[in-house]
């Protein structure tokens, strides 16, 4: 019998497939727990319709992030902070400090997860930071850092 998936079943398949599985199999545990329905025409245009809005969804997705990574390489962002004779920061500068400054100097709001900092910021000058906007799409930033 063929069934189309509601949910991941473990050594079956993952949510939304179309399997062929034992009658038994399907009437007696797959149905009674709702983790899948019967392969009918409709329920197959059902599924055809959710895979084709999810498409939809996921290349809308990318082409804002392609939007805000194009917008983000325009830009720089400017921290002032504070140092010690030696010219050496207190402190350092870190992705959320980036977020931070980012949203307060030109209305972006990001995640401070996005922004791939390999170690924080300890020295003055001009730095090349990347941010992750999507899983497929990444964009630089210039943070420049300057005593204040």
């Amino acid at each position: 019998m063929k069934v189309i998936l509601l949910q991941d079943v473990k050594s079956l398949g993952k949510r939304g497939d179309l399997v062929n599985v034992a009658d038994g199999y399907a009437r007696n545990f797959l149905f009674p727990r709702n983790l899948a329905v019967e392969a009918t025409p409709g329920n197959l245009a059902k599924l055809e319709q959710e895979k084709k809005a999810k498409e939809n969804k996921l290349a809308r997705q990318k082409m804002e992030a392609e939007e805000l990574a194009a917008r983000i390489k325009n830009l720089s962002v400017t921290l002032k902070v504070k140092a010690g004779t030696q010219g050496k920061l207190y402190g350092s500068i870190n992705s959320k400090n980036i977020a931070e400054a980012l949203k307060e100097q030109h209305g972006i709001d990001l995640d401070r997860r996005k922004i791939q900092l390999d170690e924080p910021i300890k020295a003055f000058g001009s730095y090349e930071v990347s941010i992750k906007v999507h899983p497929e799409v990444e964009a630089k930033l210039t943070v420049r850092v300057v005593e204040g």
